[in-house]
């Protein structure tokens, strides 16, 4: 059965302009937004849960989770990993998707907030799943995507095996882009073939469309050095 997601609509016709420039600003600047209440205490809760073990298993980080199964796929793949999944919606999370598995962990928080108190209490996850952001494809919205934001080194420096995924290849360029400024590391963009089963409700949309899908994967070192003013330093 075909899906009719509508194409990628942007005013781009290659890599933002801007793209180094906001990355040396985010490298130049510390992030000084306070971390919500919200998040902190569920960062606490989730840190408690992650530890209930001694932090012996592996971690994974499933980034804007969405409803949550790409993080159930994740910990039954990965199961002798500890996988967390992190969005804002509260609604998005309490949608009913089966269940999520012992080793899996559902957190409603601010991600920004998260993966610098993730960074500030060492963590250091095994693999991190950034799958299908929001594009943001107006040029004007650059600062809102995640290489143009301030928390690009934050994410960067957790480390671990990076893996983005969108239907919108000029995102995955530019990430790449800024991936190589901050780290050296230079990531290929490749089209990414869903297996058995798709990942997220969107890569399912998205393919079944007949939409191309493109990845980009990297191997970063824990370098917490990479954040401006220093990794514990959350407002």
């Amino acid at each position: 059965m075909l899906a009719t997601s509508r194409a990628i609509a942007t005013n781009q016709h290659g890599p933002h302009k801007d793209v180094a420039r906001r990355v040396e600003r985010a490298l130049s600047h510390p992030l000084r937004k306070p971390v919500a209440a919200h998040t902190r205490e569920a960062f606490e809760r989730a840190r408690a849960w992650y530890e209930r073990d001694g932090g012996r298993r592996p971690l994974i980080l499933d980034a804007g989770c969405g409803v949550g199964l790409s993080t159930r796929q994740l910990a039954a793949c990965f199961d002798d990993h500890l996988v967390i999944g992190v969005d804002r919606s509260a609604d998005r999370l309490s949608r009913e998707h089966g269940e999520v598995g012992d080793n899996a962990l559902l957190v409603r928080a601010d991600l920004v907030d998260f993966w610098r108190l993730a960074l500030a209490a060492g963590w250091q996850p095994s693999r991190h799943y950034l799958l299908y952001p929001n594009p943001y494809p107006k040029s004007a919205h650059l600062k809102q995507r995640w290489h143009g934001h301030p928390v690009l080194p934050v994410i960067l420096a957790l480390g671990g095996r990076l893996e983005l995924r969108s239907n919108w290849r000029l995102y995955v360029e530019e990430f790449a882009l800024a991936l190589e400024q901050v780290t050296g590391v230079a990531a290929a963009v490749e089209a990414c073939i869903p297996g058995e089963q798709y990942l997220t409700p969107f890569e399912r949309k998205y393919h079944l469309s007949g939409q191309s899908l493109w990845c980009l994967v990297a191997d970063l070192p824990h370098a917490p050095q990479l954040v401006p003013g220093g990794a514990e330093e959350v407002g």
